[in-house]
């Protein structure tokens, strides 16, 4: 187990709320967003690829998004990707160009969705509290080696909490943020 490292401890904690909020970026609120199609894989060239490697993704209007595909070959597959990743949008072929709509969501979509970024949340603080749980290990370990004594150990068992709290509130903040965007409150 390596030496207890503050700086390491923080680093790793902002990437639990980093990967929240790239994984809330996907969730659909009704507005047209480049990112929601950031999970969509194509398959070209024999390979999956990003759709964004393919083609220019962006956002002309509020509830609509356009896929200028570079590739005429590819304007098929990247349809077909689109429909199938789940996400419930339904490309209009332009020649070279899918128009995406964006649907009004239900509110049962509404509530699945607040449902997932919840799930994300409570992912990020277990990944948090996973840090936490490394940061205090090695704490006792560095105590065992003589490296500091038991009030050094506290003293910094404390650094770890404070920073285990601020990280859970903002991960908190930003769930319960996307939470009320998705329900249009």
């Amino acid at each position: 187990m390596a030496a207890y490292d503050k700086a390491d401890l923080e680093r790793r904690m902002a990437g639990s709320v980093e990967a929240l909020k790239h994984d809330l970026q996907g969730l659909r609120t009704g507005r047209a967003s480049t990112s929601l199609l950031d999970p969509v894989t194509v398959e070209v060239y024999g390979a999956h690829m990003p759709l964004n490697q393919i083609a220019t993704v962006s956002a002309p209007e509020p509830r609509m998004l356009s896929v200028q595909v570079w590739d005429k070959s590819n304007v098929g597959p990247a349809d077909k990707a689109i429909r199938s990743a789940g996400l419930g949008l339904n490309p209009i072929v332009d020649g070279t160009t899918l128009r995406l709509p964006i649907p009004d969501l239900t509110e049962e979509r509404r509530k699945e969705l607040a449902k997932l970024a919840g799930k994300y949340a409570e992912d990020a603080r277990i990944a948090a509290r996973n840090v936490r749980r490394d940061g205090m290990d090695s704490l006792k370990a560095d105590e065992k080696k003589g490296l500091f004594g038991e009030d050094d150990r506290k003293r910094h068992e404390t650094e770890v909490q404070k920073l285990t709290d601020k990280t859970i509130g903002e991960i908190d903040a930003t769930a319960s943020a996307k939470e009320k965007e998705i329900l249009g409150k």
